[in-house]
């Protein structure tokens, strides 16, 4: 099972492995000089952080996914629902749409995924 609990940095680092994958782990040492402004070392820890969480893969150099971006953040999802609301998903809906609204195209879209669901429960 994936360990999916990461902070901000250690996501923002996946997010780099998951654009540039499959990648040389020298690539992205260089990556994240770049992009992050790290060192070598702070790398290759927060690297092997994330195998030991079943996150990435580092083999013979190539450091690849173990999950996709979507899957993560959809698990993600998950685990906020599931701690934070109790399980709710309507919960979750009332309180994000309570602070941040929701657009005329935002509601059709998600009425759009409702009737998707619903044709496809029928069927």
């Amino acid at each position: 099972m994936i360990n999916i609990e990461l902070g901000a940095v250690q996501e923002r680092f996946a997010d780099l492995v998951w654009a540039n994958e499959p990648i040389a782990s020298g690539e992205l040492v260089r990556i994240c000089e770049k992009e992050l402004q790290w060192k070598k070392p702070t790398t290759y820890t927060v690297l092997r952080k994330l195998c030991e969480k079943g996150l990435l893969r580092n083999a013979d150099g190539i450091v690849t996914a173990r999950i996709s971006r979507d899957e993560f953040y959809a698990k993600k999802s998950e685990q906020i629902v599931q701690g934070s609301y109790q399980g709710s998903l309507p919960a979750f809906v009332a309180a994000f749409v309570s602070r941040n609204g929701l657009s005329a195209g935002e509601a059709d879209e998600i009425r759009q995924m409702i009737d998707a669901f619903r044709k496809g429960e029928q069927s």
